[in-house]
């Protein structure tokens, strides 16, 4: 499914790129308290459901617009940890820190960046968008590196969001051992092809 985004302000020159799923990795990373900190144990999540699409002017980079649809539901925890502590370990990231019924998509859109060419087609990009997460939503600053190569667009980046911004609540599990800090720390590196 693609998520139309506002066309309105955009200049004829502006080029449609939709986000490719499946060549897009985006990953979210928690930080271990407690006895896991010890061992370097720090949660590693897989976001392998998302959508998005972005609309560039090539000639006003800092005109573009961005959304992207991540649906909640999707994510789950990739370390080698045990059946039972990754299922325990997904079943409270949904019911109890996401809410994931209740709140199925967790949603990115930026209409005001600023960018510096780095290169031929290459870009240093600030966006300044509202993310929407857990039923609130704040303005997000990310950063990243893009890449515009005739058809396709490729964004790499980071950022870091903290769950108490969005009225979640930090918890442990596997029997207490582990137990998150409130920073996640979010990595992209998304391709996304000409609509």
């Amino acid at each position: 499914m693609h998520y139309a985004i506002n066309q309105n302000r955009l200049s004829e020159a502006t080029v449609h790129y939709f986000v490719e799923g499946k060549r897009s990795k985006f990953t979210a990373r928690t930080f271990a308290t407690g006895l896991l900190s010890a061992f370097g144990h720090d949660p590693t999540i897989a976001i392998p459901d998302f959508d998005g699409d972005a609309l560039i002017n090539p000639s006003a980079i800092e005109e573009s617009t961005l959304r992207i649809v991540i649906h909640a539901a999707s994510l789950g925890v990739t370390d080698d940890v045990s059946d039972k502590d990754r299922a325990e370990i997904n079943r409270k990231m949904h019911d109890e820190v996401l809410e994931s019924g209740g709140y199925s998509e967790i949603v990115y859109e930026c209409s005001k960046l600023s960018a510096s060419k780095t290169g031929e087609g290459q870009y240093w990009v600030a966006l300044n968008g509202a993310l929407s997460l857990h039923g609130v939503t704040r303005t997000q600053p990310v950063s990243a590196r893009v890449t515009v190569n005739g058809d396709t667009l490729h964004a790499v980046g980071e950022f870091s969001v903290l769950q108490s911004d969005y009225d979640i609540k930090p918890v442990s599990a596997a029997g207490g051992t582990v137990r998150l800090k409130d920073e996640i720390k979010l990595t992209f590196d998304i391709t996304a092809r000409k609509a």
